[in-house]
């Protein structure tokens, strides 16, 4: 594996955070919690100028056949700044089932508008039980003469109430195999029959219940095989997973930075705190948990990058990021003291959304489970 960046990879960097430095400032972020769409379309648009949400889009589709890894590098940066635009629930949880199961039709009608950000998109995945493997889906689409019928409620589902379609994952058929008799469809998410509501959490990260009361589908809305739509659910969670660590990772680094910046400056005992062993270990401790974060999710997206199944990668990355990034903004509390939970500073906005993150596509101990299964226990 090479560690270090391409020339590609190091211009969509430095072109991100110069980007991003000016356009997308703390005050957007803590904004846009309170905002009903939860997003800028402002900045939306910009993004989309840039290229970035059709990035690993293929040019035939509207896209600029980058790679997963160029997708890396831009995730972090956008972590880094806390981005709040629909761009994971979009191109990956959204764009990623259409490119690998969708005909042909459909890649054509709705991938280009994605890349120009004309559309939202978001996977309607997680019930009751907010488990993302195959077990939690239960809710049914029974067919009834020419079309689907779809009752039921899906939770935690990011940005719904603002999408343009969900991909939709319901059960089809009885199966011996939880992961058999799964078909994916793509719905119209401004249908009367589907209600939203925006749930209250600690990161005012968007998440939504949505209500499906005797929702059509047919057959053209189907993504990929009936009965076999879980395969295409595994592999787009999984890239979804690797940029979302990615994304975490951002966030990571920039607390790191401002943690040693505030050691450097903050005064007690006529010195600054930063020449305390206490505060230097403490510090080490969290560069050692950013490195090993940043080459177990670069492992992952360089595996996906050239093809390779990621599964047990993924899920190692996840696991990891998950726990450092908490750990990290933990100590960055611990030297930052009270200052560090004020509102009006930065930390408070990382260290929630580190929380949030931990159990968004799934939290350590589900991902332990699944390495536990390709270890072959």
């Amino acid at each position: 594996m090479e560690f270090s960046h391409t020339v590609e990879e190091r211009m969509i960097k430095e072109a991100a955070r110069e980007f991003l430095e000016k356009e997308c400032p703390s005050d957007l972020v803590r904004e846009m919690e309170n905002d009903a769409k939860g997003f800028p379309p402002a900045l939306w648009a910009k993004i989309a100028e840039l290229g970035w949400l059709g990035l690993i889009f293929p040019a035939e589709y509207g896209g600029a056949d980058g790679s997963f890894m160029e997708l890396t590098v831009l995730m972090e940066e956008m972590g880094r700044y806390l981005v709040p635009v629909p761009f994971l629930p979009t191109v990956l949880l959204g764009g990623l089932p259409i490119l690998y199961g969708g005909t042909e039709a459909q890649k054509q009608r709705y991938l280009p508008k994605i890349a120009k950000g004309e559309l939202v998109l978001t996977m309607a995945l997680t019930e009751t039980e907010p488990a993302y493997d195959a077990s939690g889906i239960n809710i049914w689409a029974t067919r009834e003469g020419g079309h689907f019928i779809i009752r039921g409620t899906k939770l935690f589902i990011p940005y719904a109430h603002v999408a343009d379609y969900l991909v939709y994952a319901a059960r089809t058929e009885k199966s011996g195999k939880n992961e058999d008799g799964i078909t994916l469809f793509l719905i119209d998410g401004k249908m009367s029959s589907i209600g939203y509501t925006v749930l209250n959490t600690l990161a005012c990260e968007k998440l939504c219940e949505v209500a499906f009361d005797n929702v059509e589908a047919t057959e053209q809305d189907i993504i990929g095989e009936y009965n076999k739509g879980w395969e295409i659910v595994e592999k787009s969670l999984a890239q979804a997973a690797v940029a979302q660590c990615a994304f975490m990772l951002g966030g990571a680094e920039r607390v790191l930075e401002m943690t040693i910046s505030h050691a450097k400056k903050r005064v007690q005992f006529d010195r600054p705190i930063g020449s305390f062993q206490a505060i230097q270990h403490r510090c080490a401790d969290m560069k050692v948990d950013l490195e090993a974060a940043i080459f177990a999710t670069y492992e992952a997206a360089y595996r996906i990058g050239q093809g390779f199944s990621c599964t047990l990668e993924a899920s190692v990355a996840k696991a990891w990021v998950n726990q450092a990034y908490n750990r990290i903004c933990s100590s960055g509390h611990q030297i930052h003291g009270g200052g560090g939970v004020i509102k009006d500073y930065d930390m408070e906005l990382y260290s929630r959304r580190a929380k949030a993150a931990e159990v968004f596509l799934g939290d350590t101990q589900f991902h332990r489970e699944i390495i536990a299964e390709q270890l072959g226990l």
